[in-house]
């Protein structure tokens, strides 16, 4: 293991961390709150400790996997720990648990939250939980990849390390490159959403906000009812709207904005992920018009806000969905696991999985009647390699290894299943909020400190796809001994 780059690239990681934390203290200095002191120590602290760290001595500047793996999973860590400190500092979240537990879930894109009433909290605070959504969506060390050159050759790992989804391709031959186009297009989306909802009525502030949340698929709010508490028919379009967008691939995009529009039109991802909210919405708003809004045209609306909400794993709120039908409840429920596609800032199993998983089960079928046959699983006309199938198959299992594991000792709790399964589920799959003990009008504040760093640890792996941070308790991994 090489240490020192290691330690090398993490210092510059905080220091970047140190620097993202101005735009809050902008914020509380323009609103005049008392969070600005608060900022003011965690930039000098995060800052002060990122740039000793920066300063030591490497050699050797190549990143291996060893060294990306233990960089991205640590990093994400510290991140979050020195994240915490303006909530800490200023009083707004005065446990270290709770506001570990905040950081992680904005980081993260999960958007569970520990505070019952946000509307309490100072501006600048809000700023940051929200503005973490999109610093964390694209990616933390993606982002320091495209501004940091000096991480050279290896950069490419971290990248691979960091990206959501079985593999991670280039857009172009250099990594660097690619990381720069990737947040082209990610601060061009949060640019128009930031119009659209400004020419909705919104203030410019909780424009910047919402589209940090939406954007980033985080789901942090500043008002305690969400989305809902605008009860503007347009808003709630506009944010669907930009919520499915973003849990499509991003790179697709930049492929459509370079001329080849039908190989984004004919990816199978793309068409699954389309044909699952369709039915989704329409099953949905079929079930609930009755009992719950009376009309086609309103359930339609908070049907495809909740749809896109649960399965960009975005977890914003424009109705308590907990009161619909079990019908509609128990899609929703399936939505947090499917989550958005490969490459881009949802979380959950990704649709690319559900397709291969879906395309593997046919293959198995159909060698039931052709025993010899050498069937090919392909995917947009390429054929998957072994490895790719067993990395997939391999996560899918450890996925459920977790998520039952985790469920069995939140249980202990003394919470019921429905409420331990979801909360798990809103974790792991950085969804948000949940069913019954953690539906949309509550929180995890209730739950103990020892299920809170659970549920931490929980949407750390949601986000690193389970494997990057598993890494990191295995003794052998930190000795050179695999």
């Amino acid at each position: 293991m090489n240490y020192p780059i290691v330690i090398r690239v993490l210092g510059s990681l905080l220091i970047f961390e140190s620097l993202g934390m101005i735009p809050s203290l902008l914020v509380s200095l323009y609103y005049g709150q008392n969070d600005s002191k608060a900022f003011i120590l965690s930039i000098l602290i995060t800052g002060i400790l990122g740039l000793i760290m920066y300063k030591t001595p490497t050699r050797i500047k190549r990143i291996k996997s060893r060294e990306a793996l233990s960089i991205v999973s640590v990093g994400w860590v510290l991140v979050s720990f020195f994240g915490a400190l303006p909530l800490v500092l200023s009083g707004s979240v005065p446990s270290w648990f709770d506001a570990f537990f905040e950081m992680v879930s904005g980081f993260t894109t999960t958007g569970a939250t520990v505070i019952g009433d946000v509307e309490a909290l100072p501006q600048g605070i809000l700023f940051w939980r929200s503005f973490s959504h999109w610093i964390g969506g694209m990616g933390i060390l993606v982002f320091t990849v495209a501004i940091l050159p000096a991480f050279g050759v290896g950069s490419f790992q971290i990248f691979k390390a960091e990206s959501p989804g079985p593999t991670a391709d280039r857009i172009v031959p250099r990594i660097k490159d690619t990381a720069k186009i990737l947040y082209t297009v990610y601060f061009i989306v949060t640019i128009i959403q930031i119009v659209f909802l400004k020419i909705g009525g919104m203030s410019f502030y909780d424009s910047l906000v919402y589209t940090f949340g939406t954007v980033g698929t985080g789901g942090f709010a500043t008002k305690n009812a969400s989305v809902g508490a605008y009860h503007s028919s347009y808003v709630n379009y506009i944010i669907s709207i930009f919520m499915i967008l973003s849990g499509i691939s991003f790179s697709l995009y930049y492929q459509m904005y370079k001329g080849r529009l039908r190989e984004g039109i004919k990816n199978e991802e793309l068409k699954l992920y389309l044909v699952i909210v369709s039915a989704s919405v329409l099953l949905i708003t079929l079930n609930i018009a009755k009992s719950n809004y009376g009309s086609l045209g309103k359930a339609f609306e908070h049907a495809l806000f909740q749809v896109g909400s649960i399965i960009t794993t975005t977890g914003y709120s424009t109705a308590d969905f907990d009161q619909w039908p079990t019908f509609s409840k128990a899609i929703l429920f399936l939505l947090m696991f499917v989550g958005g596609c490969a490459g881009s800032t949802a979380g959950g199993i990704k649709n690319i999985r559900i397709l291969v998983l879906l395309k593997l089960i046919r293959r198995e079928m159909a060698k039931i009647f052709h025993p010899r046959a050498i069937i090919h699983v392909k995917v947009n006309d390429r054929v998957l390699s072994g490895d790719v199938l067993a990395s997939i198959t391999s996560f899918f299992a450890l996925y459920i290894i977790i998520f039952v594991l985790a469920t069995i000792v939140v249980s202990l709790e003394g919470v019921g299943l429905v409420s331990a399964s979801s909360s798990v589920a809103a974790t792991l799959n950085n969804v948000g909020p949940g069913f019954d003990f953690v539906g949309p009008t509550r929180n995890f504040g209730e739950y103990g400190n020892a299920s809170k760093m659970l549920f931490s640890f929980l949407m750390l792996f949601g986000r690193l796809e389970l494997f990057t941070m598993l890494m990191l308790f295995n003794p052998k991994f930190w000795t050179d001994e695999i």
